[in-house]
Order: C-alpha cells, then structure tokens, then sequence
C-alpha cells in the first residue's frame, strides 16, 4: 500500500520528478506527459461524477474507471521489467467491452456525429473522452521509444470508446444527442 507522509518535498524544484523505480527524469519528458494526461482524465472523469446524479450504477462503474486508471499511471511509472510491480491487465478492457455492450444495448443507432453537448453528463463526458484520446496519444508516442505494457493503449482506446457510448446513455438513451448537420454553419 501506498503511505504519504509529506505533500511539499521540494524535489520537484528544479524541474525533474521520480519514477516508480526511483529514477529522476525531467518534467517534460514524455513518460511525465502521459502520465499527466492519465491524472488529468482521472480528474474529468471525477468531474464527470459529480453531474451523475441519481445514477449509482454509473457512479460505481466510472468509481471502478477512475481506479483503472490509477492502475495506468502505475504501470507507466515504472519502466522497464514489470518485476513485482503493478501492470495492467486484459480484464479490464474486457470489462470495459462487457459495460459497452450493456450501455450500447439500449441506444438508437446514429444517423450522424454526434457533437458534444446534449445534458451536463453527457457534455462532461464528451470532455473526459477527448482528454483520454490525448493521454491515448502520448501513450503511443511513448511507446514508439519504449517498450510499454500493450494493454496501456488497448485500454485508453476502449475507454474512450466506453465514455462515448455513456454520454449518448446520458442524452436519454440518445433520444438528447446533438446531431452534426453538415455545412449547418
């Protein structure tokens, strides 16, 4: 288990951070960046909670996805050999398929793109998943000069997929979505 006694270290002032395995690397680098984006898809998604209301269903599976996603920032920390350390594993993309496919089941098929917007939730959302496609795309881009745990960019793909599908869940089962109208503009 993870113990914090102290907040301010004053480590990070000169512009580096550690990694899981001890290592120090700058700020910048780009396992930091999609460890970032990771924690800021954590927080939409914790945002997102917040306009569920009357959903505890959904609360506890967006509850499940936000401690995924812990588990992603765990996996990136460490690079290198997996040893004893937390890597992500295929069942939890599995489950993410599985609650697609459930929240799927009762929407209407599409006629359209969908834009973001429709209720709080489903807007809320549509946020979460654009922040995960980028946390998607520092992931690949870190894994085109590291070996990472393939299911990292499974995952982060299926849960944008996931987060899609439950904003239209949001917009009354589709009946709210907000259609694209070509050249409407």
């Amino acid at each position: 288990m993870v113990r914090i006694d102290r907040v301010v270290t004053r480590g990070g002032d000169g512009g580096e951070t550690s990694l899981g395995d001890g290592s120090r690397v700058g700020k910048d680098a780009p396992r930091i960046t999609a460890l970032g984006a990771v924690d800021e898809a954590n927080a939409a998604i914790g945002v997102l909670r917040c306009a569920v209301t009357g959903a505890p269903e959904t609360d506890a599976m967006l509850a499940r996805i936000q401690n995924d996603l812990f588990d992603v920032g765990a996996d990136l920390c460490v690079p290198g050999p997996a040893g004893d350390r937390l890597r992500l594993a295929a069942a939890t993309v599995d489950r993410l398929e599985a609650e697609i496919e459930v929240l799927n089941a009762g929407l209407a098929p599409l006629t359209s793109f969908v834009l973001p917007g429709g209720t709080e939730a489903a807007a809320r959302a549509h946020v979460a998943r654009t922040i995960v496609r980028r946390a998607e795309r520092d992931v690949v881009r870190l894994a085109a000069d590291e070996t990472l745990n393939p299911v990292l960019v499974r995952y982060l793909n299926r849960l944008s997929d996931h987060l899609f599908v439950l904003a239209r869940a949001c917009n009354a089962d589709g009946a709210g979505d907000v259609l694209w109208v070509p050249g409407a503009g």
